[in-house]
Order: structure tokens, then C-alpha cells, then sequence
């Protein structure tokens, strides 16, 4: 699946050519940042440097949590001007975090759900799914995926921080402000920034960087990477249809239409589709995204008489790309400016989205002194991980579309000849892997029974009010969540309501009737939540602000005080 990747190769004078007006994205107005009248060298507890999908994912959920923050931007709009829809399919992780920020209605009224896919080679349908069959999938309020272009996402996390700031003012949105140096030392960050107005310098305890894999923190904080570019070209057309194909994901692993080459059909907001065309190695980028090109193209796919209207149409390139480290002392990397994926199975924007939940109740954590600073170190830890894995798979599907002559040629080959008469062999087909929620197999703060996501299960209220897992963390607030099954003893109780005020957790007893012993208290009556935690046989598990589970345990005792503390890295 294409797109969600920053690090494209985009010809915008084809893009704003002889094609329909392309999207038309809001501006946002420059003010003045006061440091420039003021002379004075302010200090913030955290600057973002990047208002993309990323650094707004993480701005958003920072104002949701109270925690004050600078987001730096070069530009005044979001998505790219006179560019594409870019990142067009977004996971149920994803959809879940935006449903804790409080724009998931927005997304799911203007995207299209989905969860059925098909594969073609030629004209023989090779391989099918259907994600909700999944058990990874099964149990969220979520679909499995809602397609919408990217730039609505920036668009609903913008507004939802000005909402945030009505109550608090906390998010300092500064607009076309482009940071042109950088230092650090132990007591902060300093940067200069440059304005249509001036330039002026603030200073910051933490650093986010989410400006993409063209940024200049790279080599002001001497990062180190691995990276290697591709030469698979693509283009991509989006179009609008006066009669619309079936709205499923098809792929097409070798397209009679299109010389044996590979395509993506997506449906869009706005009923736009999204289609991705594979091209030769040494094709001409102009060429093949002139639009009386295009229109040729689709003629072969949809018939010469086919009626549509080109919103936008561009060629690009991509990169794989992965930090050693996603920490370098007070900055943070975060979304592309981690690591570039190969764009298949919506693996890009993301991981980019789950980096800034990730990282953003960690900073808040530490900065309200519920946790201690050596929680941040875990950030690398675990999203290293997720970052090493989804570069892994993608570059696997990379080279199974473009397979090189030799054994993975023949090996592609032959899984598509037996696919179309073969079940057996469907499954090796590898036109991008589905992104889900990454474990992390090692992190300090996460158990070793923990470390995966806790899908977004619905629950009853006492007063048989509809809820879910994601109103619960968004009641803790940016603390911990414990989650405590089953009827419990005056004893248990007694240490529960001890917890609820000592420690930085908030207690729910989750049973499956009515009657329940604490105000806190939920149903699960089909135990999908419980189903969800992997916890049967627990009595409690023990779920993180992005809704990790970080511990699970069989006994209201010494094991679940120690799990806290962990939790939260206060470590003896």
C-alpha cells in the first residue's frame, strides 16, 4: 500500500500542470513570535520542530495532557503545497490514538473504511483478505483501516489543538518560523530560528524532531543511519470518476494495463481515488506523469470511454532509512525524520503516528514528576524496534515487486503461477504486509508477558452508557490504568483505593455484571476487553497512556506495586 512517506521524489511543476486545480489546503496566519520584540532568550519545557503528521500528532496529545510546547513550521499550511494526497491509509493503532485526541469522528464522517483486499495477477485474483477476521483487528470500536488524504489528518489535529487551547492554553503554534541552528548542552537546548519579522533564539529542556529525512538535526547532533535508495519509480494519479469503480483495495501484482507492472486502487474522502502506478526503472519522470499519459493509462485500465476528472498527478522515488538511534541527548527523532520506509502496507505515516504517542505521555509523565527521566530512554528502546521491523518488511515487499533476476525472481514467479489454482501459496504473495500495532519483544518499563496494544475494546457504564478502552485513558489523563478484574475482598480494596492516591495510577474494576465494589467501575460482559489484555487468568493488567500493556499479574500484591514503579522507570 502506497504512501504515508514524506521522502518522495515529487515533480510539482507536472503536478501543476495541465491537470484540475490541485487540493486546496488552508493558510495559516504569521504572528510575531514575542522573543523578537522582546530580545529574551525564553525558556520552553518542549519545542517541535515540524507541523506534519507527526509532530501535530504528538502537539495535540501534549495539549490534551496540559503540557506547554512550542511546534516551529517552515511553512503556513499543512500536507505540501501543489502535492498529492501522500499518506492516504491510516491503521486502527492510528485510529484509536486519534480516537483518544478526540478527532475520530472527523476522520471516519470524511474517510472511507475499509477491511477487504484483493490481489490480481493479470485477470486471476491470487490473494484476498478481510482484516476483521483477524483476531489482532477483531475486538476495536475501530475499523482495521479509514483511507483519507493526509492532509485532512494535519488538518483535524490543527483545529483540535486550537479547541484544546480555548480550555488551556498550552500549544504555541508558530507558523513559516524555520529553525536555522542548533546547540545543546546538560542544562538545554538552545535554537535559532528565522522569520519573515526577524530572527530571535529560544531555548528548550527537550526537542522533537519531526521536520522529515531531509532534516538538518541529522547532522547537528551527528546522527548515524542506514540507508539505501531504490530504483523502483512510480506514479501516482489521483482521480475523481463520474461512474466509480467497487470501493475494495485491489492490487494488481502484475497489471495487464500497465506492461506487467504493479498497481494500487484506493478510494479516498471526497470520492477520490488513489492510484498507484508502477514504471519502468529508467522511465522519464515528466513523461510518464504528463496528463495526456495518465489519461492514456487509465483508458487501458477502466476503458476508452472512461469519464473522469485528474485532481492530481505526480512521479516519485523512494528511500528506506533508519537512525541508530532515535535519542541524541535532549532531541527526540520522531515520524520520518526516524526512519523511511518503502511505502507498502502503510507502514510510513503510521509508525510516525505511534513514535509521537509513544513519546508524548512519556514527556508529560517526566515533566509532571509522575516518572522518572530515565522513562525517555525507553522511547528509543522501543520504537527502535518498530522502526528496524517496519524498514525489514517494507524492503522485503520492495524487492519481491521488483525482483532481481536469479532465485527471488524465480521464486515470485513461481507463487504467482500457483497462487491462481494453489490456496497454499495465496499467502506468498507479498504486495505489502498489513500494518498493526508493533510489540515491543524488549523494553525496561513493559513485563515480558507486556509490550503489545490493547485494541480499543468497547464497555458498559453502570448506567448502561456505551464507552470504551479509549474513553478510560482519556479519563486517567495521562496516567497509568489499572484494570482490575473480577470481584475483590474488602482487603484488595483497601490496597486498590492506597494505589489510587499514592501512585501515579488510576483504578478501574472491570466486571461482567452489574454490580461492582468501587465507583470506578466498568463491564466487560463479552470479556473482549479482558481478551484483549491476554489476561484470563489475571486479576489485573496494568495499560499505559498509548495503551500498551506494561504488566499483567494473578494478585493485588508486592508484584503489581513493583510493575508501577517500573512502569514509570522509578527504579531503586
Amino acid at each position: 500500500m502506497l504512501g504515508h512517506n514524506k521522502n518522495v521524489s515529487v515533480n510539482s511543476n507536472v503536478a501543476k500542470s495541465k491537470t484540475k486545480p490541485s487540493y486546496a489546503l488552508p493558510e495559516y496566519a504569521f504572528v510575531a513570535p514575542p522573543e523578537i520584540q522582546s530580545g529574551e532568550v525564553k525558556h520552553h519545557p518542549v519545542v517541535i520542530v515540524g507541523a506534519g503528521l507527526s509532530g501535530l500528532t504528538l502537539a495535540c496529545k501534549l495539549a490534551q495532557s496540559g503540557i506547554p510546547a512550542v511546534v516551529l513550521d517552515e511553512d503556513n499550511t499543512v500536507g505540501v503545497k501543489g502535492a498529492s494526497s501522500r499518506g492516504i491509509c491510516y491503521t486502527q493503532q492510528s485510529l484509536e490514538i486519534f480516537a483518544r485526541l478526540g478527532i475520530y469522528e472527523r476522520i471516519a464522517a470524511k474517510g472511507v473504511a475499509w477491511q477487504v483486499g484483493r490481489t490480481f495477477a493479470g485477470d486471476a485474483e491470487v490473494f484476498s483478505f478481510d482484516l476483521r477476521e483477524r483476531s489482532q483487528f477483531s475486538a476495536s470500536c475501530q475499523p482495521p483501516f479509514i483511507n483519507i488524504q493526509q492532509f485532512y489528518i494535519e488538518m483535524f489535529l490543527v483545529d483540535r489543538i486550537l479547541e484544546l487551547n480555548k480550555a488551556t492554553p498550552c500549544i504555541d503554534l508558530r507558523w513559516c518560523n524555520k529553525v536555522t541552528g542548533f546547540s545543546q548542552s546538560d542544562e538545554a537546548a538552545l535554537l535559532e530560528v528565522q522569520t519573515p519579522a526577524g530572527n530571535y533564539s529560544l531555548q528548550a529542556s527537550y526537542v522533537v524532531d519531526a521536520t522529515g529525512s531531509h532534516t538538518p538535526f541529522h547532522a547537528w547532533v551527528g546522527a548515524t543511519m542506514d540507508s539505501k535508495r531504490g530504483d523502483d519509480r512510480w506514479c501516482i494519479a489521483d482521480v475523481r470518476f463520474k461512474h466509480t469503480p467497487p470501493a475494495e483495495r485491489h492490487t494488481w501484482i502484475e497489471a495487464p494495463f500497465n506492461d506487467n507492472r504493479a498497481v494500487w486502487q484506493h478510494l479516498m474522502g471526497d470520492d477520490v481515488w488513489r492510484i498507484d502506478y508502477q514504471m519502468a526503472p529508467d522511465a522519464d519522470p515528466a513523461y510518464v506523469s504528463r496528463e495526456d499519459v495518465v489519461r492514456e493509462r487509465l483508458a487501458k485500465q477502466f476503458g476508452k470511454d472512461v469519464e473522469c476528472d485528474i485532481v492530481w498527478v505526480g512521479p516519485y522515488a523512494y528511500k528506506s532509512q533508519c537512525l541508530h538511534q532515535l535519542q541524541h541527548g535532549r532531541v527526540f527523532f520522531i515520524g520520518d525524520t526516524a526512519k523511511v520506509v518503502s511505502p507498502f502496507g502503510a507502514r510510513g505515516g503510521n509508525t510516525g503516528i505511534a513514535d509521537a504517542d509513544n513519546l508524548a505521555w512519556k514527556l508529560a509523565a517526566v515533566l509532571r514528576g509522575h516518572a522518572a527521566p530515565a522513562l525517555l530512554n525507553s522511547y528509543n528502546q522501543e520504537r527502535l524496534q518498530s522502526a528496524q521491523r517496519n524498514v525489514q518488511v517494507t524492503n522485503r515487499t520492495a524487492r519481491y515487486l521488483r525482483a532481481p533476476e536469479g532465485m527471488e525472481r524465480t521464486f515470485r514467479t513461481a507463487t504467482i503461477g500457483l497462487a491462481k489454482t494453489h490456496a497454499f501459496a495465496r499467502g506468498l504473495i507479498n504486495t505489502g504486509r498489513m500494518a498493526e500495532a508493533n510489540r515491543y519483544e524488549v523494553s525496561d518499563v513493559c513485563q515480558q508477558d507486556g509490550g503489545f496494544m490493547v485494541q480499543n475494546a468497547a464497555l458498559l457504564y453502570n448506567r448502561q452508557h456505551c464507552g470504551s478502552l479509549a474513553e478510560l485513558l482519556q479519563w486517567a489523563n495521562g496516567r497509568l490504568l489499572l484494570l482490575v478484574f473480577g470481584q475483590l475482598s474488602r482487603k484488595d480494596i483497601a490496597k486498590l483505593q492506597s494505589l489510587s492516591t499514592a501512585a501515579g495510577v488510576n483504578v478501574v474494576q472491570v466486571t461482567h455484571t452489574k454490580s461492582g465494589q468501587v465507583r470506578e467501575h466498568v463491564m466487560d460482559p463479552d470479556k473482549t476487553l479482558r481478551r484483549a489484555c491476554h489476561a484470563e487468568k489475571a486479576q489485573w493488567a496494568l495499560v499505559r497512556p498509548d495503551a500498551y500493556l506494561s504488566a499483567k499479574g494473578k494478585a493485588i500484591n508486592g508484584q503489581l506495586i513493583k510493575a508501577l514503579a517500573n512502569a514509570l522507570a522509578l527504579h531503586e
